[in-house]
């Protein structure tokens, strides 16, 4: 089941056209919560999040793997509980991960080590197009901080894009022009018990983005 796709024209600039090549570069080594990457040519993100090993079992479906062949890059968008997720998922491209309150500590849980993939944010730049990685951004007005503040504290400055996790539940909306995906948990849909879940995938394309959700069966 794939559900409907919302599109996003790219507001940054767009450079011209470059080599499909995909290049990864790493900014910091020691900032961990902040890392950046820089893509160019057209790339097909997986998107996987909450994945929970091995609260929710100990390993991941099957159908995950079978669902993530051919994207380019994986992006994880925490609460692995277990980095050696990242180990099995860099068997089907390279990953770049986020931390969620679940590495950290939260509820007693082991925190997650320190890994080359892996940060509380993430910036990746494709052609000048900015995609901003964290494990909990709310596309909804809240309280304590407005829309523009959450994405400069995340990604020092705002983003075209920005993948978040935590809430379990697919998600592709535009919120104050920037295309939010979540896409939910493969292990533990919208909280549920252990089952079959979602992941996303993220296209871009001439400097136009294409994601949506993916039900695996």
């Amino acid at each position: 089941m794939r559900f409907p796709a919302q599109r996003a024209e790219a507001v940054a600039r767009v450079y011209p056209a470059r080599p499909v090549r995909r290049t990864l570069t790493r900014m910091s080594d020691e900032n961990l919560w902040l890392d950046r990457h820089t893509f160019t040519g057209d790339v097909r993100f997986g998107l996987i999040s909450d994945t929970h090993i091995p609260e929710a079992g100990q390993k991941l479906w099957d159908e995950v793997y079978e669902a993530l062949r051919g994207v380019d890059v994986i992006l994880h968008n925490g609460d692995m509980h277990d980095v050696v997720v990242l180990d099995w998922l860099e068997q089907v491209a390279p990953v770049i991960a986020v931390r969620g309150n679940g590495d950290d500590g939260s509820s007693g849980r082991p925190v997650a080590p320190v890994d080359p993939r892996l940060a509380h944010n993430q910036v990746l730049d494709v052609d000048g197009l900015r995609i901003g990685m964290t494990h909990d951004f709310s596309h909804l007005d809240l309280p304590s901080s407005t829309f523009e503040e959450r994405m400069q504290r995340h990604w020092d400055g705002p983003v075209n894009v920005a993948v978040g996790g935590d809430t379990h539940v697919p998600l592709v909306v535009t919120s104050y022009g920037v295309l939010i995906v979540n896409s939910g948990s493969p292990m533990y849909p919208r909280n549920l018990q252990t089952q079959l879940g979602t992941v996303g995938f993220m296209e871009i394309r001439n400097g136009r983005v294409d994601a949506w959700i993916e039900q695996l069966h």
